[in-house]
């Protein structure tokens, strides 16, 4: 029987996190992206604690007028931004079973010139 298209990305994603894990020093940066919405946070999975998060929904990046891809990027900024804040420099990147294009990679970039290294 053919899987649907979030299932085949939630194998994906299991099998990508068998390999990715963040600590306090080096976070890993989980995205998830929506129709209308992507959000993005930093996540410690020793304590299993979100160290800073940052969406499309936010008041500064929602008054904003742009394509999705264009919100991507400001809000790879933003997550950059909160995370310099919280002394993260280097992060681990988790894109959560999504393709690395288009507005997945358009919020890694942003936060790639936000400060961000991966």
């Amino acid at each position: 029987m053919a899987l649907t298209k979030k299932e085949k990305r939630i194998r994906v994603k299991r099998r990508v996190r068998k390999n990715i894990f963040g600590t306090a020093e080096k976070p890993r940066l989980s995205v998830y992206r929506s129709n209308k919405e992507i959000y993005a946070q930093l996540i410690d999975d020793n304590s299993g604690k979100t160290l800073a998060f940052a969406s499309s929904r936010e008041k500064e990046v929602a008054g904003e007028k742009g394509t999705k891809t264009e919100i991507s990027i400001l809000v790879g900024k933003k997550l950059a931004e909160k995370a310099k804040t919280a002394g993260i420099e280097t992060v681990v990147f988790d894109r959560n079973g999504f393709v690395y294009h288009g507005r997945i990679k358009a919020l890694a970039e942003g936060a790639r010139e936000g400060g961000l290294k991966f």
